[in-house]
């Protein structure tokens, strides 16, 4: 059995692969999206990420498909309590931005499509400098107080804005961030490393990162002279025209050889090393690309590994 991990100062204990909802409703439609929840349940996986906009840019969706699906899913499974499940406000076409009347608003919609009582992780999607560290916090910390979310966090979020939050919670004794969802991977560090990580460490947060592989360029299926069939296929082929892209490539490819493992669980063993990560998200469409991402709960890379792939990522 696959050891749970401990998210942040929180006492929500989770597997070390957070489920993106992201393709639930695009990608994915509802037997699909059961299919890799199904899998992803009987391998020990308890920790779903969606989102309410999740998604609204598909034609003909309104957003609050994939928690929708989630929530068809819990109810036909009856397994809402083995379940962490993580969404986000401040996206959704009818409830944009981080008001405190929005986000209370945001929230009563999302559990209703999710057909639950309580959020457990309820992350600030992107941030609305103009609104107030106190009025956002004051309005997550109303949520917590009347049990409909059980923890906060925050994602897209400035390190001066985020140590404000914090500040703030501490001084009011209110709702405190215990996790943070920057985008980070082999291929962008910066996004994290730095001020943001140093407050994670600092203040005991939990990192999830998302764009844990790159929107697919850390599964090696891009390669040159390959044509992939993916939505994504741009963004992910961009990395191969940088030299760290390159290099990163190569390294992954060296270690994968070595340990015996597919590309995508070295570049998520390698996340999952980093200070402060507590379970990066990545997303299936289909059942097949699973096992690849559960592998990283199997996988522990040595000191070694983990030097090689962050010097050809530097």
């Amino acid at each position: 059995m696959t050891a749970l991990r401990k998210l942040g100062s929180s006492d929500l204990e989770v597997f070390p692969l957070a489920l993106g909802g992201n393709v639930f409703g695009w990608t994915a439609d509802e037997t699909q999206s059961f299919e890799v929840l199904d899998a992803y349940a009987a391998a020990g996986g308890n920790f779903i990420d969606t989102a309410d906009v999740y998604s609204a840019w598909v034609d003909g969706n309104k957003g609050g498909e994939s928690e929708t699906i989630i929530g068809n899913w819990l109810k036909a499974r009856g397994n809402r309590s083995d379940i962490v499940v993580a969404t986000k406000v401040s996206q959704h076409p009818e409830y944009p931005g981080l008001s405190g009347g929005n986000i209370k608003a945001a929230a009563d919609a999302s559990l209703r499509r999710l057909g639950t009582d309580h959020i457990d992780l309820y992350f600030t999607h992107f941030d609305q400098p103009e609104v107030p560290v106190e009025e956002i916090i004051g309005a997550l910390d109303e949520l917590v107080t009347a049990g409909k979310v059980r923890y906060i966090a925050a994602s897209n979020l400035s390190p001066e804005r985020l140590q404000d939050s914090l500040d703030f919670s501490d001084r009011e004794g209110l709702a405190k961030y215990v996790a943070i969802q920057p985008h980070y991977n082999l291929v962008s560090r910066d996004t994290y490393e730095g001020p943001r990580r140093d407050i994670a460490s600092r203040t005991g947060l939990a990192a999830v990162p998302y764009y844990a592989l790159a929107s697919g360029f850390l599964t090696g299926k891009y390669r040159a002279g390959t044509a992939v069939d993916s939505p994504r296929a741009g963004g992910a082929a961009q990395h191969l025209e940088s030299e760290r892209g390159r290099k990163v490539l190569a390294a992954l490819d060296a270690v994968a050889e070595a340990r015996g493992a597919e590309v995508a669980t070295v570049a998520l063993a390698w996340l999952a090393a980093q200070p402060t990560v507590a379970a990066p998200i990545a997303s299936a469409r289909t059942v097949e690309q699973l096992p690849p991402l559960l592998a990283v709960a199997e996988l522990e890379l040595t000191d070694a590994e983990v030097a090689s792939l962050t010097a050809a990522s530097a």
